[in-house]
């Protein structure tokens, strides 16, 4: 609005003595004071929620950084009795591997190699707002050291669909390829770190959404994606659901000598971290099978 005005004796009122035009820069001047105190509905929202879903989360992920395969799973599980990545070093008939995220930053991927580490799943994403800053460096620095390696993304079941979860994560770094050296995606699905132990929802909703983000990374990739969980997790959230075990692979989580009790269905874990402490990296796992098998799952 412009300030200035005319001159001359008979020039028109001002528009800033009319009862209407203050009142009208009364109303503004309310408005934009308001507006510096009370933020926008976008700011206080997740960008990540479905719309016209209920509730929603009152602000978005606010520490994914800290969200890696397993970083729940100590904090409700005890550890299994005797257990010690000294007593579970791979063995013959077992391939070892690691996963990691940012949380590892730069990795030696060399002293890996050395150690008899022959696969690495790497963190890609998080609900649908969170990509891994040290993702390429990690998923082509294992590449490149000759490791078979994979993407996992790490679910947060009450911020979206598990169909837009899935996408986010297939566009970026969850693709699949039959290169022979590309692992399955896997769903990293685990206690909840910001809140209710299943994410406020049912048995029947999170089974709901475990199908929906499978089929879709199925319908995007060609693979169904490994599921990666804890067994006291599952029993608890899906109701033991034995829903997914015919065709998606097992990843179990337990830090003990042994697997241990399986979740329903599963008559066998194709993957298992054993420990969250292991040498150079923490997270370590096992194939169950050997390299030629472990190949095999990477050529689909």
């Amino acid at each position: 609005m412009s300030l200035k005005s005319g001159k001359g004796a008979h020039r028109a009122p001002s528009r800033l003595r009319s009862p209407h035009a203050i009142g009208a820069l009364g109303v503004a001047v309310t408005a934009a004071v308001l507006a510096t105190l009370v933020p926008a509905t976008a700011s206080t929202t997740d960008p990540d929620h479905d719309a016209g879903t209920d509730p929603a989360p009152a602000s978005s992920v606010p520490h994914p950084e800290r969200d890696w395969m397993g970083s729940t799973i100590a904090r409700h599980e005890k550890a299994g009795p005797g257990a010690a990545p000294a007593a579970t070093r791979a063995a013959a008939a077992s391939v070892e591997g690691v996963d990691v995220s940012d949380h590892q930053g730069s990795v030696d991927w060399a002293a890996l190699w050395d150690d008899n580490v022959r696969f690495a799943y790497v963190k890609a994403t998080e609900s649908t707002t969170y990509k891994n800053p040290s993702f390429s460096a990690q998923y082509n620095g294992s590449f490149q050291q000759g490791m078979i390696r994979g993407a996992y993304h790490f679910a947060l079941p009450d911020r979206s669909s598990g169909t837009r979860q899935a996408d986010f994560f297939v566009s970026n770094g969850g693709d699949w390829s039959d290169d022979g050296k590309t692992l399955p995606p896997v769903l990293d699905l685990e206690y909840n770190p910001y809140g209710a132990t299943c994410y406020g929802l049912t048995a029947s909703q999170i089974v709901d959404w475990i199908g929906d983000f499978t089929a879709r990374v199925k319908e995007r990739t060609g693979r169904q994606p490994v599921i990666y969980t804890a067994t006291g997790w599952w029993k608890t959230c899906t109701g033991d659901s034995a829903a997914f075990a015919e065709r998606n692979p097992l990843w179990l989580a337990r830090y003990a000598a042994t697997p241990g009790a399986l979740p329903a269905g599963w008559e066998t874990h194709t993957l298992w971290q054993y420990t969250s402490t292991g040498p150079l990296v923490g997270d370590h796992n096992r194939f169950n099978g050997s390299l030629a098998s472990l190949k095999a799952l990477a050529t689909g």
